[in-house]
């Protein structure tokens, strides 16, 4: 039969951890910015891939044929990106 551990009493010196306070965190600051832009972005580029595609390639560039789509995805990927500085 395996012997059981030891157990170490509990130190008389133990001191109880300090109350934590709380912190309230200013949502209401800065970067009011950032959300009607991100989805700009993405409305921006969905409406620019839609249109694409409902004009046959006609619109909204007809130079850039199917680079079109990457313009649109170009567009969804800078809201991406501007999303990230959401706090």
């Amino acid at each position: 039969m395996p012997k059981s551990r030891i157990r170490k009493k509990k130190d008389d010196s133990y001191a109880q951890p300090e109350k934590r306070t709380t912190t309230k965190i200013d949502m209401g600051s800065g970067r009011r910015w950032v959300a009607p832009l991100m989805l700009s972005m993405f409305v921006i580029g969905l409406a620019w891939i839609v249109v694409y595609y409902v004009t046959q390639a006609d619109l909204p560039i007809e130079s850039l044929e199917d680079w079109n789509i990457v313009v649109g995805f170009g567009f969804i990927a800078v809201g991406f990106v501007v999303s990230t500085q959401w706090k």
